[in-house]
């Protein structure tokens, strides 16, 4: 994460930030796999609302209503800056 931060390398940054979500999310750190995916959504990537909606990968965060907001809101546009 620090040696390719979106800074750096915006492809590559916004991937190893989902990575880091989906690992928080598997080890149970809910807290930790929303921020994370809080931060990739306000970036372009590659992550999108099927993915969050289909891959068992968010299963453990399924049911959180801050998990279900960030669902709601991956469906809009990302505004470019």
């Amino acid at each position: 994460m620090e040696l390719l931060p979106v800074t750096k390398d915006a492809v590559t940054g916004a991937e190893l930030l989902r990575d880091l979500a989906i690992i928080y999310a598997w080890v149970g750190e809910k807290d930790l796999a929303i921020k994370q995916l809080e931060e990739v959504l306000r970036i372009p990537s590659e992550l999108s609302y099927g993915q969050l909606r289909l891959y068992p990968y968010w299963d453990p965060l399924r049911g959180d209503p801050r998990f279900e907001k960030l669902l709601e809101e991956s469906k809009k546009p990302v505004a470019m800056k």
